[in-house]
């Protein structure tokens, strides 16, 4: 007789809770096209109407974490405040979803959805990974094949990735887990479970022209905000309110800046501001420009970025920022809130 694969009683007890993430959002309705020439080519730029209508712009992976229906996915996948979010369970079973917390930092995202008794997965400890251990990556690609395994090794821990999203500024994600296990587009916010059925990561990234290549963020990284959210609905952590860019010797060579580490506060696009105004950094009377070249003494790099040290402290916490400022460097303190 054939001995059967673990896999399969995993399957079964994991697919269930396993769910597809629809991204909608309210925008013109298109009437026809205009055809213009560019070049030897054709440039078709869209013909509206009055009115709008809600077309689907995205989709992704996620999975129910409690039988009330709560739900984990990553940050990147809900990312657009200004969408609707529509958790498909089965094809008879659609719901509206609550963008309950984002934690950027970690790519973790916590939502919720208005129903009981449903199916959930057991969260693990991914502490306790090891390197080399069988893991199982589900997820439901492109949006539309629904249930999807597929099966691997821990390949790698404690991986730091950085990661791209349009034109925003780069987002470093430490601590992954590496895996073999193949992680698709549409596969982001699913579960990487391990041979006992629990999760130990949530899938979130793959490096493009490789083969066998994913990575996970770590479930313990989740736990914490879960706690948080059920408590007070919200993730609560300190909050500096700039935007900023960690210089490097590459950056620092071609812009002439006179150090090659620490944080420049930068605004990423045109329109916003760099500073969020009644912020901690505001308050403090930071600047533009500034280089904060240290964290309560702590030098800030690539491999000791702000938002790294910002996560070891609290709320109400009084910190010393070591700042260059037109060649000068001078010590500000400033006192920690929670973001607004």
């Amino acid at each position: 007789m054939v001995k059967k694969s673990p896999i399969i009683s995993i399957a079964k007890k994991a697919c269930p809770a396993v769910i597809t993430i629809i991204v909608s959002k309210d925008l013109p309705k298109i009437k026809d096209f205009y055809s213009l020439p560019f070049g030897v080519q054709q440039l078709l730029l869209p013909k509206t109407k009055d009115g709008k209508q809600q077309i689907k712009i995205g989709g992704g992976s996620g999975f129910i974490i409690s039988p009330d229906g709560y739900i984990l996915t990553c940050n990147h996948v809900v990312k657009d405040p200004a969408a609707s979010y529509t958790v498909i369970i089965s094809p008879e079973e659609k719901y509206e979803a609550k963008v309950l917390a984002k934690d950027p930092l970690t790519d973790v995202a916590i939502l919720k959805i208005k129903a009981k008794k449903l199916s959930y997965l057991k969260l693990g400890n991914s502490a306790k990974t090891e390197l080399g251990e069988t893991v199982v990556a589900i997820g439901n690609p492109l949006g539309e094949f629904e249930d999807t395994l597929s099966s691997g090794i821990i390949s790698g821990l404690s991986r730091k990735i950085t990661a791209y999203s349009g034109l925003s500024q780069a987002t470093s994600l430490r601590g992954l887990i590496q895996t073999d296990a193949a992680i698709n587009p549409g596969n982001s916010g699913g579960p990487l479970v391990n041979m006992g059925g629990e999760v130990i990561g949530i899938n979130t990234a793959m490096v493009q022209g490789s083969q066998n290549i994913g990575f996970a963020i770590p479930i313990n990284y989740a736990k914490e905000d879960i706690k948080e959210v059920k408590k007070y609905g919200k993730i609560k952590k300190p909050f500096l309110g700039i935007k900023y860019f960690i210089l490097n010797e590459r950056v620092s060579h071609i812009n002439k800046i006179p150090v090659n580490y620490g944080a420049m506060i930068l605004r990423e696009r045109l329109g916003e501001k760099a500073i969020i105004e009644g912020s901690p950094a505001d308050k403090a009377g930071l600047e533009v420009y500034d280089i904060i070249l240290s964290f309560n003494k702590q030098k800030i790099d690539q491999d000791n970025p702000l938002d790294r040290l910002l996560q070891n402290h609290d709320i109400g916490d009084i910190i010393t920022l070591g700042v260059l400022r037109e060649g000068k460097e001078i010590s500000i303190k400033v006192k920690l809130s929670e973001r607004a």
